[in-house]
């Protein structure tokens, strides 16, 4: 018979924008137990923002240009512009051949929110999912392409009913290894919270939606010249301005 699978609850640790990319890519890649799902929160030495792997530099710059910090990295997932000055930050990774990094993209964001938003409302927070793509004026579909988070509520994003406020949003990138989940909640879309109450019931419930034992687990051996290398890269010009 075989062991119930795991959900890897990892230390809280802060970073740069680029040390923060980099690790959570390596979680991906790198994590030494493979076949468990690992969870992290983590923290920004200072203001930073990131953005989405496809984004072009040149609209970041221009979305940014009145507030652009020195602290800006290019994501490994796609999605938007994210200002992670007040926010709460998050990693999930989902190991390949598990049902949920099986599923479409949609089908895992849907689940991975249900999960966040049930945790806010449990808390006493008006939340829900947004169930519609609302079409813009001249009846087409969603713009397409990723622009500034926070914006505009995309489907399956959280939001607050009461004010259209969208709380939290992410983005996904599958490969070989699994599917890795970054995810940011906007603080100020919610009312007072303890954050780590909120952490360690999120994480509960994400354990209960794959199927897994919550394990509060000591941080990975990484190769120290892997991570350095990534970070490195992470930091580089050619990385930040790749589009």
């Amino acid at each position: 018979m075989s062991a119930s699978p795991s959900l890897h609850i990892l230390p809280v640790r802060t970073a740069g924008a680029a040390e923060n990319m980099a690790v959570d890519f390596l979680l991906l890649q790198r994590y030494p137990e493979p076949a468990a799902a690992r969870f992290r929160h983590y923290e920004w030495r200072g203001p930073a923002f990131t953005f989405g792997f496809s984004q072009k530099i040149a609209f970041v710059r221009e979305q940014l240009a009145a507030d652009l910090p020195a602290d800006l990295c290019r994501r490994p997932t796609g999605g938007g512009i994210v200002d992670h000055r007040h926010d709460w930050t998050y990693a999930l990774v989902i190991p390949r051949g598990h049902p949920l990094e099986e599923a479409r993209a949609t089908q895992s964001y849907r689940a991975v929110h249900e999960c966040l938003a049930a945790t806010l409302a449990a808390l006493g927070q008006p939340v829900e999912l947004k169930a519609v793509c609302e079409p813009p004026p001249e009846g087409a579909a969603c713009p397409p392409g990723p622009g500034v988070c926070f914006q505009r509520a995309e489907l399956f994003d959280v939001v607050n009913p009461r004010t259209g406020a969208k709380v939290a949003g992410a983005a996904q990138k599958r490969n070989k290894h699994g599917l890795l989940f970054q995810g940011s909640i906007e603080k100020s879309s919610v009312g007072a919270l303890d954050w780590d109450d909120f952490g360690a019931r999120f994480a509960a419930a994400l354990a209960q939606a794959l199927g897994a034992a919550a394990t509060e687990t000591p941080w990975p051996e990484l190769a120290e010249d892997e991570v350095g290398g990534l970070i490195e890269q992470y930091s580089s010009p050619e990385w930040i301005e790749y589009r």
